[in-house]
């Protein structure tokens, strides 16, 4: 006789404020104490690293096992802690000073870990730049930061060698894959002291620098979008890094506690979790919630130079990975893709994103086609450090226009244009405090001043939380349309047209009117095969919106909606159709 199957626990079983609470009582892998950051008192995490260089021997214990994967390159941990300790060393060697600007231009190649790993490890300040930057671009970012080292690739090199004569505090460049000999003398081949890749395993043991460092050290230097101006370098420090490190692991643990069940712990001998990474290494995401954390608890990188659907298919295969994702478009094409049934996905335990943001109905399609895959999402910005929100499994399905609640180490309120504390439920900008919080602009105190008040970060979403905790943002506070008067919130109505089935990516972006100022206009992609007109698309979304809302024009993009770096739709690009 079969066993008569078991009553659906309730959802959830017990309040986000209980869970939070249970995960993080003293004795816990959570627990919390406080420290003063710059004056202000501020929650961290207890067990989390105090420092990069905790974070690097951490990884460097898992020894053999593969850490990155590029093409037909691996590289297992202990191959990547030597590479990164030769090129500490030859930086000691060109007489690297704590606190010293080593910019890293280049795009995701294993050598970018070991650059801005070794960058750290010697005492500089690890200072990404954007692979996708101009020449011009890549000067300014140099010259801003006062790099005086550079590791590059030979693309990168290509750009900045007719700008190097306005670059006179930088003093040595570090080239890898140049396609020619090169000859200048303040470039030397990276792989003259690393080697190859594959052979990154035969480096000497070189000893770790001693060179002593605090929590709240300057570590990194990541550049904001610049979607409005110059792109400002965003100062963060050692602590910032390793809080998003320690908190990879809550929100998971935070879906089995509200599921009414313990935590399962990892299983060393388990099989090696893998993230597909197609997200740059320069990006918050990329570097801060992607390398960080799987450095530190063993994960395997896989790296696409840039993001192919398929190809990503037969690597998820090829390689058994467990995560993939890093930004709604990348999940989009995963779940519509006309090919996906000739690829074994099976190995996919996640399927998670960040960085813009996401239509509620992408949850739903991602667990109607990878069932056993939990959907994941957040909200975080480079001033953040990445994760700030965490947003998984039945708490992400059961509120899809949600980012998540905040993490228990920060707090988040939503403020009026006087910076007055609003209501639960009402709308104004978001601002965010915790451990995270990066220290400010690099040699930029009045934007830092403007940006940065008494540990909280003002961080120009429009957003509001509901009674529970869980965050909505509502737009880019830049972003909101007014029409007549009338705010239209963006994300809205895009979340609307995202419900078409037809429809795969989607921008609401203004269109200027003499009398009413602007009037929403809606740029669209529909996914293959499928078949729609502007008349419909207006209609379906004034079924479900008040009239104002609705696009007055619909156009139709060939291809996914252009994007940055940093996977934010380029609006700027898209205003152009309507003009």
């Amino acid at each position: 006789m079969s066993k008569p199957a078991s009553a659906p626990k309730p959802w959830p079983a017990m309040s986000l404020a209980q869970a939070h609470a249970l995960l993080t009582q003293p004795g816990s892998p959570f627990e919390m104490s406080e420290a003063v950051i710059r004056g202000v008192k501020t929650r961290i995490w207890k067990n989390a690293p105090a420092t990069l260089r905790e974070v690097f021997l951490q990884g460097r214990t898992h020894g053999e096992k593969i850490f990155l994967v590029y093409e037909d390159e691996r590289a297992s941990f202990s191959a990547f802690a030597n590479a990164a300790l030769v090129i500490a060393e030859d930086l000691a060697k060109q007489g690297i000073k704590k606190g010293d600007r080593v910019a890293i231009a280049m795009r995701n190649l294993p050598e970018w870990p070991a650059a801005f790993f070794g960058s750290i490890l010697a005492g500089g300040i690890a200072t990404p730049l954007n692979a996708w930057w101009t020449g011009a671009e890549l000067e300014y970012g140099l010259k801003d930061s006062g790099a005086k080292f550079a590791i590059v690739d030979g693309e990168r090199l290509e750009r900045i060698i007719e700008h190097l004569p306005n670059l006179p505090g930088l003093k040595r460049i570090y080239v890898s894959r140049a396609a020619d000999e090169i000859a200048h003398p303040m470039v030397a081949k990276l792989e003259s002291i690393t080697g190859t890749v594959n052979n990154w395993h035969k480096l000497p043991d070189c000893p770790l620098p001693d060179i002593t460092f605090e929590p709240d050290d300057d570590a990194m230097i990541f550049y904001t979008s610049g979607t409005t101006g110059k792109p400002k370098g965003a100062l963060g420090t050692h602590r910032n890094m390793c809080s998003t490190i320690a908190a990879v692991l809550f929100s998971p643990a935070r879906n089995f506690i509200r599921r009414g069940e313990m935590p399962v712990a990892p299983d060393p001998n388990g099989p090696q979790r893998t993230n597909l990474l197609a997200i740059p290494f320069f990006h918050t995401t990329g570097c801060h919630a992607a390398l960080g954390p799987s450095l530190f608890h063993g994960t395997k990188i896989v790296l696409m130079h840039h993001w192919e659907t398929e190809p990503g298919m037969q690597l998820i295969e090829r390689e058994r990975v467990t995560n993939a994702g890093g930004v709604p478009a990348i999940a989009w094409q995963l779940v519509e893709h006309p090919a996906r049934e000739k690829y074994d996905l099976s190995s996919l335990e996640a399927i998670s994103y960040g960085g813009a943001p996401a239509a509620s109905e992408l949850v739903r399609r991602i667990r109607a086609v990878f069932p056993k895959s939990v959907p994941g999402t957040g909200w975080g910005m480079t001033e953040t450090a990445a994760t700030f929100t965490h947003h998984g499994g039945e708490d992400y399905e059961n509120r899809p226009d949600s980012c998540g609640p905040a993490l228990p180490v920060c707090d988040m309120k939503v403020v009026d244009e006087n910076g007055a504390e609003l209501p639960t439920g009402e709308v104004g900008e978001l601002w965010a405090k915790g451990p995270n919080v990066l220290k400010g602009y690099w040699n930029n105190p009045d934007e830092t001043a403007a940006t940065f008040v008494d540990g909280w970060v003002k961080t120009g979403d429009m957003a509001r939380i509901d009674e529970e905790g869980f965050c909505y943002i509502v737009d880019r506070k830049k972003d909101m349309l007014i029409r007549g008067g009338e705010n239209i919130y963006c994300i809205e109505v895009e979340d609307v047209l995202y419900q078409h089935p037809a429809v795969m990516d989607a921008a609401l972006v203004p269109i200027a009117h003499r009398t009413l100022g602007e009037e929403p206009g809606a740029v669209v992609t529909l996914k293959p095969g499928t078949k729609v007109s502007d008349q419909e698309l207006r209609a379906f979304v004034a079924e479900r919106l008040a009239a104002f809302k609705v696009p007055v024009k619909v156009a139709f993009w060939p291809d996914m909606l252009p994007r940055n770096a940093n996977g934010k739709i380029l609006k700027s690009e898209l205003k152009k159709v309507f003009e």
